[in-house]
């Protein structure tokens, strides 16, 4: 099976239901596939080499999605570029790929450097002298084509995306064909996406989102494409825009409850608000089902086992008395998950030590980095990175990063358990934790925190908050008051760089 196919699914459903809409247009399936059909058709025309790469430079618009399918269809890996990253990560990510084709909209051509791979125009800004070939033009002129069919094996690469630092050479995540259907099968079981299904494609397609797009086609739902995921408008889109369902990552949830108004309105519709790519608190969790309803889901995964490697539904927050909103999920069936400790062996219920991932979601391994590769792929566990807990359920709870543990005076301080304390204060909007070197204490534990707007808080206070809470051993020795805290261009707190922010520290990859 091709990945593509998961949109075929969603054709034979019904092949005039609406599959896109994107402001006040919409396509239906049998014109998405047409569409995609002829594009691939295009691409096929401009490199024959199968298995070649295009990478797309684009924001959520029609033409980024329309290109991406076509890049499936036409036998081809998909590379895609987020624009928010600066122009030398974007060089540099197209330089390890080597793209046959780029794709970019108007807004995106100044983000990179040209190279010789042919230049296809996404979205226009309007009227626009840019002398490349489109993706309109690159349809209408193979309208009624088909592309050639390409033989894919599971193994064969069908995207390189990039995880990492923001400086130093990137490193390309090779997910092969196995590991999109894997992808695709594993959201669809788990949320259980129906043609009644509104998806609302707010957050980068670059990154996250676009694990739920084969998922929402196959069911024979809908695609919602926000080019501005401004927050009062993906709380029209919930209020009155049909939106069934939403993949963003906490800070984004943050925002839209902190929209006046927020906590008055009804999201009659709304099922599916899945957060991911970092921790929510529990007291963020509660807020923000007090807000928007018991519909607030999650999903662990990382670049190298992408969406998802567990999940857990809203109903389930609940459960063995709350203790389950600390808590990222149970495994998803087609994958394998452990706690390992440092010599291989894999720790039982409660003991916390490295996660471990196996089965066909797991990535082929890093683009040109076999030595890398070999480190991080074992005996076939994915070591994650990430330190963590199984319980006797089988729930994973995540301790931190294992480069991340900080020994104070011989003690393993894990950061999320203190920043999941100190976010439980009423005036905490954020926070980070990360050890600074001491003579003392060989680490000392420092934390920076940005408050909630109108809210004050001392250092003393929010020191003494942790000491009852969990113990002094765990407490900050220091605390840094901040505007905000830097992150990812998808949201995610960069604890390196909340470290660089307060000491004046250089960024380290």
């Amino acid at each position: 099976m091709r990945p593509i196919d998961f949109l075929y699914r969603g054709l034979t459903r019904d092949p005039a239901a609406i599959a896109v809409e994107f402001g006040t247009a919409s396509v239906s399936y049998a014109e998405l596939v047409a569409d995609v059909e002829s594009l691939a058709s295009g691409f096929q025309s401009l490199d024959r080499t199968p298995g070649s790469r295009v990478g797309i430079c684009a924001f959520n618009t029609r033409a980024h999605l329309t290109a991406l399918l076509a890049t499936y269809a036409a036998g081809k890996v998909w590379v895609p570029l987020n624009p928010r990253n600066g122009r030398a990560e974007l060089d540099a990510m197209i330089a390890a790929t080597r793209p046959a084709i780029l794709v970019a909209d108007e807004a995106c051509m100044g983000k990179f450097s040209p190279t010789d791979a042919p230049l296809i125009l996404g979205e226009a800004e309007g009227s626009t002298a840019v002398a490349h070939e489109s993706v309109r033009g690159l349809i209408r002129r193979h309208t009624g084509h088909s592309p050639h069919a390409v033989l894919r094996t599971p193994q064969d690469e069908q995207v390189i995306k990039f995880s990492g630092g923001t400086t130093g050479r990137p490193k390309g995540v090779v997910q092969p064909v196995r590991c999109i259907n894997t992808q695709a099968e594993s959201i669809l079981e788990t949320f259980d996406f129906g043609p009644h299904d509104c998806f609302l494609v707010a957050a980068p397609l670059t990154h996250g989102t676009s694990c739920f797009v084969l998922p929402i086609l196959a069911a024979g739902g809908r695609l919602t494409l926000l080019e501005k995921p401004a927050s009062a408008i993906i709380l029209q889109a919930f209020e009155s825009g049909g939106v069934t369902a939403v993949y963003l990552a906490p800070t984004m949830i943050y925002a839209l409850m902190a929209e006046p108004g927020a906590a008055d309105r009804k999201y009659p519709v709304l099922r599916h608000l899945i957060y991911s790519a970092a921790p929510m608190p529990p007291d963020r969790i509660e807020a923000a089902r007090a807000v928007f309803g018991p519909v607030v889901e999650t999903a662990y995964g990382q670049v190298e086992a992408p969406q998802i490697v567990t999940a857990m539904r809203a109903n389930e927050f609940s459960y063995a008395g709350g203790r389950n909103l600390e808590s990222v999920g149970r495994a998803t069936r087609m994958t394998r998950v452990e706690v390992m400790d440092s010599e291989g062996r894999i720790l039982g219920p409660g003991e916390v030590g490295e996660v471990v991932v196996r089965g066909n979601l797991v990535m082929t391994g890093y683009l040109d980095m076999p030595e890398l590769t070999s480190q991080t792929i074992v005996d076939g566990w994915l070591h994650t990175g990430d330190l963590g807990a199984l319980d006797e359920r089988g729930y994973l709870f995540l301790k931190g990063r294992l480069r991340e543990v900080i020994i104070s005076g011989g003690f393993n301080i894990f950061p999320a358990d203190v920043e999941a304390v100190l976010g439980r204060h009423a005036a905490v909007q954020e926070c980070s934790v990360f050890g600074v070197a001491d003579p003392k204490w060989g680490e000392a534990l420092h934390a920076a925190v940005q408050l909630r707007p109108g809210a004050t808080a001392t250092e003393a206070e929010l020191i003494q908050f942790v000491k009852r809470e969990l113990d002094s051993v765990k407490a900050p020795k220091a605390v840094h008051f901040v505007d905000g805290l830097p992150t990812s261009p998808v949201g995610k707190v960069i604890r390196r760089a909340v470290r660089a922010q307060v000491l004046g520290d250089e960024v380290l990859p």
